[in-house]
């Protein structure tokens, strides 16, 4: 790779959009949710396997359930995705909203 291309590649990085949106973990062994929200759902899930992967999730009962069962007892799904060009306060304010309504409606543990 040329460093002309590779400068191609980071400035089209850079201009991707970003999807925010409402995100649930899903544990098969047990029927436990747990929902999130996140300014970029596309990549939330590798962030959060890396996390529970290595023992360092900040959400403790999540980390809890990782421990006693395995990888493949888990489901990440999304719920709800922002249009693209929501404003930064409207997309945040818009993010807890539906995060909470998803949460009363699977009966889950915020993340």
């Amino acid at each position: 790779m040329t460093s002309q291309e590779r400068r191609a590649l980071v400035a089209a990085y850079k201009e991707r959009k970003t999807v925010a949106g409402v995100f649930a973990v899903l544990c098969t062994a047990t029927g436990e949710a747990w929902v999130g929200q996140s300014r970029h759902i596309d990549t939330e899930q590798n962030g959060l396997w890396f996390t529970l992967r290595l023992g360092t999730s900040p959400f403790r009962s999540l980390q809890a359930a990782w421990n006693a069962h395995t990888e493949a007892d888990f489901r990440f799904e999304q719920l709800d995705r922002l249009p693209e060009d929501a404003s930064p306060l409207a997309r945040d304010m818009e993010l807890k909203a539906r995060a909470a309504r998803w949460t009363t409606r699977l009966g889950a543990r915020a993340l």
